[in-house]
């Protein structure tokens, strides 16, 4: 496993696939990750930090390691120099330089981003896990009858289930500000679509080795 400094990415299978995820689902959009690092957290700038300086640690270094991978994005895509992606105070959520959109995320052990500046995308989320059993007492909690009857039982499909939902509602709530529950979004696994209550279909895209990552695209 070998590190792109020009990128910020970690150069392995899981950033391997990642990349072509993120080419499946549009020629525009671009994706990529890095393992969490000791001194991460030095990345973020004293805006980035605000935000999060009560928080412990390893929240600001896996927030670090995020960004890291989102500014080596936005370069690529022609993004501004020295851009900051400051939280938002109302969702948590990056706040994206005009123009651009995107999403991020990170499990205990890797940060993942999502970015374009494709016209035709009004929302980007991605979300990351381990490849590990959702616990069962949860399946109710994340998954409608129907989803439970896709399933059928496997709690690793659930688990990507729930990244799938994490990332719809990263997509959808810089649209229109909504909080949504686990069963106010439908995941159709076979099809690869995503339904909320609000009103927005999502197509979803998403891989279940070695991490789960899950990618919603808002399309307009």
């Amino acid at each position: 496993m070998t590190h792109d400094e020009s990128s910020g990415a970690i150069l392995s299978p899981l950033s391997e696939r990642l990349d072509i995820l993120a080419s499946a689902a549009h020629p525009q959009l671009r994706a990529a990750c890095r393992k969490i690092t000791v001194g991460d957290e030095f990345a973020l700038t004293p805006a980035e930090l605000r935000p999060m300086d009560r928080a412990i640690a390893s929240v600001r270094r896996a927030s670090g390691a995020a960004r890291i991978v989102a500014k080596a994005l936005l370069a690529e895509l022609g993004g501004p120099p020295a851009v900051e992606l400051p939280r938002s105070s109302a969702s948590r959520a990056p706040q994206w330089p005009s123009g651009f959109v995107g999403s991020l995320a990170h499990d205990d052990e890797f940060a993942v981003a999502a970015v374009t500046r494709a016209p035709s995308i009004r929302g980007v989320g991605i979300d990351v896990e381990p490849p590990l059993p959702l616990p069962g007492d949860l399946l109710d909690v994340i998954a409608t009858a129907n989803e439970r009857e896709q399933l059928k039982g496997d709690l690793v499909s659930a688990r990507l289930l729930f990244c799938m939902k994490e990332a719809v509602y990263k997509a959808t709530y810089p649209i229109d500000g909504m909080f949504l529950e686990h069963h106010d979004v439908e995941i159709h696994l076979t099809s690869s679509v995503a339904l909320t209550n609000s009103g927005h279909s999502l197509r979803i895209y998403a891989m279940a080795r070695p991490r789960l990552i899950a990618l919603a695209l808002l399309t307009s």
